[in-house]
């Protein structure tokens, strides 16, 4: 094994952290089988230090929970502490190449494959949810109201007592979330997502 060479090993703890950042390795192997989720969420924390470390999760009784938490940590691989040495290793390598066999593993588990594409779901429909229930504040939906009946920004800055140069500031954040290029556009798209109403 010329190729692989064990640079050091720890607790879990954070002085790992530490010695990641002294020792940079590719890949690390983080073993699961505590009381409390303490080494996912160091895996978690070694992944958002450093990005480009691989992260091998190895647990004595793998489960569908284990799986999701260790996929949702951005680990690289997630293997049972049964599997054999060669196994290992060549895991190893692989995740050392920057490859994600976790990702293989999925098409095993079913129920956990489920799990993740409901959750993307979710996320996507929360953040498209964001963009449409009000990307504006509730100044900005004021000002636009105060837009789409006619006003000028003079007259806006002296009904909302602020100068000028703020409504101007307001208007270009208006148009930049509405994706509009006029003020016009900017009323458009608001009445067609339900922001305002005329009336």
């Amino acid at each position: 094994m010329e190729d692989i060479e064990i640079s050091g090993a720890t607790e879990v703890n954070d002085e790992v952290l530490s010695a990641i950042d002294t020792l940079l390795p590719d890949v690390a192997l983080v073993d699961i089988d505590g009381p409390s989720n303490d080494s996912l969420t160091l895996a978690r924390k070694i992944k958002q230090r450093s990005p480009s470390i691989g992260i091998i999760v190895l647990a004595s009784n793998p489960n569908d929970t284990q799986f999701f938490q260790a996929l949702k940590a951005q680990a690289a691989a997630y293997l049972n502490k049964e599997i054999t040495a060669d196994q290992l290793v060549d895991t190893v390598r692989h995740v050392a190449r920057g490859e994600h066999p976790i990702n293989e593993s999925l098409t095993a588990r079913p129920k956990v494959a489920e799990q993740v594409l409901r959750q993307f779901q979710e996320l996507s429909l929360r953040s498209e949810a964001e963009v449409f229930i009000s990307p504006l504040t509730p100044r900005e939906t004021e000002i636009l109201n105060y837009i789409a009946q006619g006003y000028l920004n003079k007259e806006i800055a002296a009904k909302l007592g602020i100068s000028q140069q703020t409504i101007k500031n307001h208007v270009t954040s208006i148009l930049r979330k509405l994706n509009a290029n006029a003020r016009t556009e900017a009323v458009v798209v608001a009445i067609k997502q339900g922001l305002i109403s005329l009336g």
